[in-house]
């Protein structure tokens, strides 16, 4: 299994329990709602999608019977999407998300980063499955 993949799966595990604790911390301190956002993101961008990420980089390719199209895009992308999410989750604890608050230009950012790494997925995928050698 490919380096990133680990990586990947690592930290789709690591942010589960990140946003498990959260959700804990919701519920014993009514007063820390304001995490509900870094709460939902970890889970859906942290947990979720980074186990389908290292999951879809090991096995797609094997369904297929070619080789993944490009490693160098998916390292790309597995520094992408964790960038992109603790930016999100991190700004998303300040309660910083509204526009004109002082952090809001990096909130879109990081959104951009992550949305930039999952159309780097979508296209490493799309090369690997649905492409041939001769481009056809």
């Amino acid at each position: 299994m490919d380096g990133f993949v680990k990586r990947f799966i690592l930290m789709g595990i690591i942010y589960l329990m990140v946003a498990s604790a959260l959700g804990v911390l919701m519920i014993v301190q009514p007063d820390a709602s304001h995490l509900r956002f870094a709460h939902v993101h970890l889970n859906l961008l942290g947990w979720m999608s980074m186990l389908i990420f290292g999951v879809g980089y090991h096995i797609l390719p094997r369904f297929s019977g070619k080789p993944l199209f490009s490693n160098k895009l998916g390292e790309l992308q597995f520094w992408l999407a964790n960038a992109g999410l603790i930016g999100l989750a991190g700004i998303a604890m300040t309660g910083q998300t509204s526009s004109g608050d002082s952090l809001y230009t990096l909130f879109v950012f990081s959104g951009l980063v992550e949305v930039l790494s999952i159309f780097i997925f979508g296209y490493n995928m799309i090369m690997t499955v649905f492409v041939t050698k001769e481009g056809a």
